[in-house]
Order: C-alpha cells, then structure tokens, then sequence
C-alpha cells in the first residue's frame, strides 16, 4: 500500500500571489504612479513595502495547507466470484477499504455505515461529516474467479474518536451451535461453530480498536437465563459477551456432464451480544453468504485445517468475522467502558483493566457506587450512582492497574465491584 501525501494545491495559490505582488512592485513597466513614487517616496520604505508584501505571502502559503492536509491511500483488494460481478466487485472494495482506513487509524467502525452507497456502480463516491472523504476506483478486473479493484481513499483520521478516548472493552466469545446438525453431514463440519468462534475471538484480538477478546467459553449464552450470563461474563472479566448460531448450512449442487460438479454453500449466523453486566440483550444482527464448496460431497473436511480456511468458503468465513468486528465497533464502540474495582486496600485500589486496554499512569477516573435492588415485578435489577470521588492510576500492568483516591477520607466508601469511568480532559 502506498501513501501519498498531497497538500490539495492551495500551497501552489499562495506562490503564484506571492510572485505577482512582488513583480507588481518591482518589475512592473514604468507609469505615472511608478514615476511619482521613484521621485517622492523614498527608496528604503519602497524596500520595507516589498519585504512586508512578500511576508505576507509567505504566511497566507504557509497557513493555509495546515487546515486542508490530507493523504491518501492506494489500495487494491479482492473478493471471490460466486453469485454475481456485482456482489464481488462490493467485497473487493470493501476489503480495499477496510485496509486503508485500518492502517490510517481512523475508525473502522465507520466502514459498515458506506458499504450501502458502494453498491452502485460508479468510478468515484465522495462522502460528507465522514473520516472516508473521498474514493476513487482506478482499476477493476477479473483474474482467476477473482475480481479485483484499486482504489485511491482520501482519509482524514479524527483524534477524538471513540477508540482514541476510551479504554478498550472485554469482549467473550461465547459457544457458536449449528441449529440443524443435519445440514453439517457434507464434509462433516459438526465443529464448524467452535472453530469460527476462534477465528472471531483471533479477529477481534488483531484487528479491533475497542475491543480486547478474554477468549472463548463453551457455555451457551441466552436471553433466558441473564443470571447464568452475568456470572461467565464475571467470571471471564467480560463487560460484553457474544452468543449465535448457525442457521443454514445448505448446498446447491450444479450439476455438469463433462465438468466437475460445481458446490455452492449457504453460511447463515444469528448473532447477539450481551451486557456482561445485566445479562441482557443490546443487539443481535443477522448474516448471510454464499461461496463455493471445493471439496467432495463425500470427503471429511477439517474445519482447523489451513486446507479450509484458505479455500474460498474459508475466505467468506473470515470475511463475514470481519463484518462482525466492524459491526461491534460500530454499534459498541462509543458506549463508556466500565473497569471495576477488584481490590481495595486503605487508599489504594486495583482494577481490571490495564496496560492492554490502553490505560496509562496518570489517568484519571470517576467512581461509580453500584447496588442490586429488586423491582415490583419481583425482577433483579442494577443500580449505579455517580460518587464524588475521583481516582488516578500510579501503578501499571498488563491487564490490571493500581489506583490511588484521590480523596482519601472517602475511601471508606469504595467497595468491591464499584465501576469507573475515564475521565476526558
């Protein structure tokens, strides 16, 4: 990927201004006013004009490229051929975007909020109050069943997004099942769902800006039972947690008489993801794809195999992990993060959030008391009140983090399970 850096023109106006102030002046042929000036003004302020005029044009060029900078970045990205042009031109492009808003540091949550507008046709899209200002197709073709783009993206990173301010979030991945164990009989993938919630749990701990994977449980997550929820996510140190399952898992078969056999294979996963804290639902989001089968109807394919995960049903696995991410950044990415007080000791706490989640000494937090309480309707239910009192981090590890109060007659009110919240200076 090649960056390139440009400084949109503006710097070449204020030198061609520059230049004809200063010829205007002093190479300009002679007129009245010239000859007036040459009798009655005096050489040395005529001098002090030029230089004041040249100054001038010098910061009008020098300011001006500081409000309007911005790169660009060129990127190729490709996708499998299988239902249509159309479908795989959207994912190439969707791969070459997501590599060039990934490496710039801007929000790759946002990538999900243009995939809509990409869907038409066109050689160029430009987007407004976006990181993504503007991208340019240069080149598209096939190659090998691939269709591949290079595009130009034209980014301009923002420092206060939710990534850059926040702590990163505790993320468990919980048990993936297949509804219909009956559609995994072709190439016998019954493990298909444990395996792609490793792939996930390696997604997210690589490529996410907010989020750090605690790993992956065996457990089934429920909206039914937010108490069980609750207790893995403590458990796991989680503040959000991932449930799904595979809902589809069928094959069309197109048959050929001379040819081999041509597979295609649906993927279809219902996901949800819970509040580790409450045990409820925030979303859920449904996904679905289809790519060829390469292997025989009859054969036993190994899910862990490098074999599968580079044919190109693997490829469209690790795609749609990807979706996932960025759909979990999007969606969860601005909410607070919530470390919580895992020890106290007089006037010094420990919390269970450190160096890996991008705390640093010195930081400064917010306490909030929690308590259980239980509603009318005979429900558990939650509470959190804002305190008065403030903590700074003195001490670093890599995944807790020693905290001094800041008030230290008020320790005596910190207690165990107690969350926080960065405070944004």
């Amino acid at each position: 990927m090649a960056l390139l850096t440009r400084l949109h023109g503006l710097c070449h106006l204020g030198t061609v201004l520059a230049f004809l102030i200063i010829y205007a002046i002093s190479k300009s042929s002679p007129n009245f006013t010239g000859i007036g000036k040459a009798i009655f003004i005096p050489k040395w302020l005529q001098m002090m004009k030029k230089v004041f005029s040249a100054l001038i044009s010098s910061i009008f060029i020098f300011m001006l490229p500081l409000k309007t900078m911005a790169s660009w970045y060129e990127v190729k990205g490709e996708a499998t051929i299988v239902a249509s042009d159309k479908a795989a031109r959207l994912h190439a492009l969707e791969d070459a975007l997501f590599k060039a808003v990934n490496f710039s540091g801007a929000d790759i949550g946002s990538i999900s909020n243009l995939m809509p507008f990409l869907e038409e046709k066109r050689k160029e899209y430009q987007f407004t109050d976006h990181e993504v200002r503007y991208i340019v197709v240069d080149s598209q073709r096939k190659r090998g069943g691939k269709m591949i783009v290079k595009i130009r993206v034209d980014i301009y990173p923002s420092a206060t997004g939710c990534h850059v301010n926040q702590y990163k979030k505790t993320m468990l991945i919980g048990n993936i099942d297949i509804a219909a164990p009956q559609q995994a009989v072709m190439g016998q993938i019954y493990k298909l769902g444990d395996d792609f919630s490793r792939v996930l749990n390696r997604q997210i701990d690589e490529t996410s800006r907010s989020f750090v994977s605690v790993g992956t449980t065996d457990y089934s997550i429920s909206k039914q039972y937010p108490e069980r929820t609750t207790m893995i996510a403590q458990d796991n140190n989680a503040q959000y947690i991932i449930g799904g399952q595979i809902t589809d898992l069928t094959a069309t078969v197109d048959a050929k008489l001379i040819k081999k056999d041509v597979i295609n294979r649906q993927f279809a996963l219902e996901m949800k993801v819970y509040d580790g804290k409450t045990g409820h639902e925030l979303f859920d989001k449904n996904y679905r794809e289809v790519a060829k089968w390469p292997f025989a109807k009859t054969s036993q394919v190994d899910t862990r195999s490098a074999r599968f995960w580079a044919s190109t049903y693997g490829e469209m696995l690790l795609r749609v992990s990807r979706n996932i991410m960025l759909d979990l950044e999007s969606e969860l990415s601005c909410k607070v993060t919530l470390p919580e007080i895992v020890a106290v000791f007089g006037n010094k706490v420990t919390m269970n959030l450190g160096r890996l989640h991008g705390v640093k000494e010195g930081d400064q937090l917010q306490l909030w008391h929690t308590a259980s309480f239980i509603d009318q309707s005979g429900l558990p239910r939650n509470k959190v009140s804002q305190s008065d009192i403030t903590l700074t981090v003195s001490r670093l590890y890599e995944n807790e983090a020693e905290l001094t109060i800041d008030q230290p007659s008020l320790a005596s009110s910190v207690q165990i399970g107690d969350v926080m919240n960065k405070i944004i200076k």
